[in-house]
């Protein structure tokens, strides 16, 4: 009886503590104190430490040996090989979205960015969540399991969340603007480039930090 309470509390404990790296409250770098957490949530240390061992196995903590457990601080290296893979899923996924020749998808999306176009103060927050909406819309809407796993279930979507934005919304959001447009204009390739240089610019821009500090 013990192992299946314990087990049924392993989900929320991983789901809570992964919203507190996502969310900031567990910063990059910061150490987990474990009983600090068991306390917080209310569980023992043996569903947490399962938890634990999955965020790890996420990338989205790592263990340094003697000195415990902490939350994976984002290298330039790791952010290029994010943007990497993030530069052919989108590209795959807005091609297939675009042949699904629906109007409504267009639409859809575009309502995605409706309270910042034509504004000139656009608040970073607001459009760091708009952004990741959109992006994670384009995922869902192509309607593919293979893009769909590698996309969340491998946990791109979320170091992506951890890394906020990489350009100004001034700079982004017509780019996110012509996807759209393509997409409503059913050109799967033009919409497919649209979305792959959309990602080069940010990864383009990561590349050049990296070589900077080298």
């Amino acid at each position: 009886m013990p192992q299946i309470y314990h087990s049924t509390l392993i989900k929320p404990v991983y789901d809570k503590v992964k919203s507190m790296i996502l969310n900031n409250e567990l910063k990059p770098g910061q150490k987990i104190i474990q009983e600090k957490i068991a306390s917080e949530l209310g569980v023992s240390r043996t569903p947490l430490n399962k938890a634990l061992q999955m965020l790890e196995f996420e990338m989205l903590l790592e263990s340094i040996p003697r000195k415990g457990i902490f939350v994976k601080k984002i290298s330039l290296n790791e952010m290029l090989d994010v943007f990497d893979c993030r530069e052919g899923i989108e590209a795959v996924a807005a091609r297939l979205v675009t042949l699904k020749n629906d109007p409504s998808i267009a639409i859809k999306l575009k309502k995605i960015f409706e309270p910042f176009i034509g504004k000139k103060d656009i608040k970073p927050a607001a459009y760091r969540s708009a952004d990741m909406k959109f992006h994670t819309e384009l995922i869902n809407l192509a309607d593919n399991q293979y893009l769909s796993r590698i996309y969340f279930f491998d946990n791109l979507s979320s170091r992506i969340i951890q890394m906020g934005l990489v350009r100004p919304p001034e700079e982004t959001l017509n780019e996110h603007l012509n996807i759209i447009e393509a997409i409503r204009k059913n050109e799967p390739e033009l919409a497919a480039r649209k979305a792959s240089m959309h990602i080069r610019k940010s990864r383009d821009l990561i590349a050049a930090k990296l070589n900077m500090e080298s």
